[in-house]
C-alpha cells in the first residue's frame, strides 16, 4: 500500500447505532454515587452521558480531526495510520512520537505545532522537528493486527520501517505510557537509526539486570519497587485484567459505549493532574472524542490485548547489556510510580532527567508547552 492521505469518516449508521445504545444505557447502583473510591464516579458518568447524548457533536470533532495531516500506509503487512507534519526551520530533526492507552494520536494535537514550528510559538526555529505520530495497531484509525505476537517490540520495528518509507534514515523517538516502551525498544533494537529517545514515563515492565554481579539496590530503588507494588495492589486491576484475559473484558466494552467510557474515564481521573475536578483540565468534549475513537474503531479487543503481548515480551535486559542512544526523561508530578535515575542508568545512557512543575500521565494533552520545551532541550545538543 503506497502512502496516501487519510480522512476519518464515521458513517451515519455508526452514529445512529451509538446514539441508540447510549439512550438504552443502564447504570448500576452505587453505594457512593459521588465517590471514585470503588471506581468510576456514578454521578460524573451520568453527567458525561447526558453531555454525550444531548450536546456532543461528533461531526464537529471529525471536521477538526480531518484538518490534521493524516496518512495511511502498509508496513510489513500491517496497515498504519499516522500524522506527518514537516518542520519549519533549518534541517528539522525527524521525530516519531508514540501514544499509549487509553489515549490516541489526538494527544499530540497541541504538541504538533509547538515542535514543527517552534519559532511561531516563542521558540527557536533551530529546534524544529519533522513529526510523525503513528496510531498503535488496533488503536484509533490503525487496523488491528491479524495475528498474535505484536508487542511494543514488534511495533518499534514497524515504526523503524515506517520512518524509512518516509525517507528518514535516522530519527529521534518520544513517548509516554505504551509509547515509552516502544521508544525504549527502538533505542535498544535499532541503535544505529536512533538519534536519542525522550520519555515522560518508564514502563513498569522495564527491569535492568539485578542480582549477582550487579550493584545492590539503592534506598531510592527499593522505595520505587515498594511504590510500584503498592500501585499494582491498589490501582492495577485494569492492567492485570488486560494483560491476562483481555478478550473477556472486550465483550463488555465492545457492546456498551457507556461501559467503555467508564473504563477509560477512571484512568483520566486518576492519572491527570487536576484539583479534584477533571473538567478543569480536560473538557467533556475532549474526553468523549478520545472515547469515541475507541468505539468507532471497533478494535477494543486489540487495544486491550497489547497489554498481554507486552507482559509476554517484557523489557528485560541481560547482565552487561547497554543501550547507546542518549535517553532523556521528564517526570511529571501526577505520573504513575517512576523510578530514580539510577534505575534507568543501569542500562541506558541518561543525558537528561528533569522534574516538571505540573502535569500527569497524559503530558502532551495536559501540558503540551512544558513537554515541547523538554523535548527541544533534550534533542538540542544531539542535532547535526
Amino acid at each position: 500500500m503506497p502512502i496516501r492521505p487519510f480522512t476519518l469518516a464515521v458513517t451515519d449508521a455508526q452514529l445512529s447505532d451509538l446514539h441508540q445504545r447510549l439512550r438504552n444505557s443502564r447504570l448500576p447502583d452505587a453505594l457512593k454515587p459521588d465517590s471514585w473510591e470503588d471506581g468510576t464516579n456514578s454521578a460524573f458518568l451520568q453527567r458525561l452521558l447526558e453531555h454525550w447524548c444531548n450536546h456532543f457533536d461528533w461531526r464537529d470533532q471529525e471536521r477538526r480531526i480531518n484538518q490534521l495531516p493524516q496518512f495511511m500506509t502498509e508496513v510489513n503487512g500491517q496497515a498504519i495510520h499516522f500524522l506527518h507534519q514537516r518542520g519549519k526551520g533549518h534541517k528539522p530533526m525527524p521525530l516519531v512520537i508514540t501514544h499509549g492507552w487509553p489515549g490516541s494520536f489526538l494527544e499530540m494535537e497541541q504538541l504538533l505545532p509547538l515542535l514543527t514550528d517552534p519559532a511561531a510559538h516563542g521558540g527557536d526555529a533551530a529546534d524544529a522537528f519533522d513529526v510523525v505520530v503513528p496510531s498503535l495497531p488496533g488503536y484509533g484509525c490503525s487496523p488491528a493486527p491479524t495475528q498474535a505476537g505484536i508487542s511494543s517490540r514488534q511495533i518499534a520495528a514497524l515504526w523503524k520501517a515506517l520512518m524509512g518509507q518516509l525517507g528518514y534514515g535516522r530519527f529521534g523517538a518520544q513517548g509516554g505510557d505504551i509509547g515509552a516502551g516502544v521508544s525504549m525498544w527502538l533505542a535498544r533494537d535499532h541503535q544505529p537509526q536512533i538519534i536519542g529517545a525522550h520519555l515522560n514515563y518508564i514502563p513498569g515492565s522495564y527491569r535492568p539486570p539485578l542480582g549477582a554481579g550487579q550493584d545492590a539496590l539503592s534506598e531510592k530503588e527499593q522505595d520505587f519497587l515498594g511504590r510500584s507494588s503498592h500501585f499494582a495492589a491498589t490501582e492495577g486491576a485494569y492492567a492485570a485484567l488486560q494483560s491476562t484475559k483481555p478478550q473477556t473484558l472486550a465483550f463488555a466494552l465492545a457492546d456498551s459505549p457507556l461501559g467503555l467510557a467508564a473504563w477509560i474515564v477512571e484512568k483520566f481521573h486518576a492519572w491527570v493532574d487536576h484539583p479534584d475536578d477533571l473538567e478543569q483540565v480536560l473538557s467533556f468534549d475532549t474526553l468523549l472524542t478520545d472515547i469515541a475513537l475507541y468505539w468507532f474503531s471497533g478494535n477494543v479487543q486489540a487495544s486491550l490485548r497489547l497489554y498481554k503481548e507486552n507482559r509476554q515480551n517484557p523489557l528485560t535486559f541481560k547482565p552487561g547489556e547497554r543501550v547507546a542512544p542518549p535517553l532523556g526523561v521528564t517526570l511529571f508530578p501526577k505520573e504513575l510510580p517512576m523510578p530514580p535515575r539510577s534505575w534507568v542508568a543501569r542500562v541506558f545512557d541518561v543525558h537528561r532527567w528533569e522534574h516538571a512543575a505540573h502535569g500527569g500521565h497524559f503530558a502532551a494533552l495536559e501540558q503540551p508547552q512544558i513537554l515541547a520545551e523538554e523535548v527541544r532541550a533534550f534533542f538540542r545538543p544531539l542535532r547535526g
